[in-house]
């Protein structure tokens, strides 16, 4: 079941993911709005690939925003993701 993982309330201000990063983790990915699993299939695929070469986290995410840009010109594919923590 997709998820806006950034939605928030009273409780976790940046919801899913700002409850991952008060609870230790370094960074998180989360979503705006939600997505179809294949288009964050690929878009994950993409930075992790981006990761993998050695670039930092918002390198990553910039790149593999813009791989899907040149696929799909239409922000719903590639504008949900933020990066919230640490970025490098």
């Amino acid at each position: 079941m997709p998820v806006k993982t950034a939605t928030g309330d009273k409780r976790a201000a940046l919801g899913l993911a700002g409850v991952a990063v008060r609870a230790g983790a370094r960074s998180t990915l989360a979503t705006l709005w939600t997505i179809d699993d294949e288009s964050s299939s690929e878009f994950l695929g993409e930075l992790y690939r981006q990761l993998n070469a050695g670039v930092t986290k918002a390198q990553a995410l910039q790149r593999a925003q813009l791989a899907i840009l040149a696929k799909e010109n239409r922000p719903y594919f590639w504008a949900p993701y933020v990066l919230l923590g640490n970025w490098l």
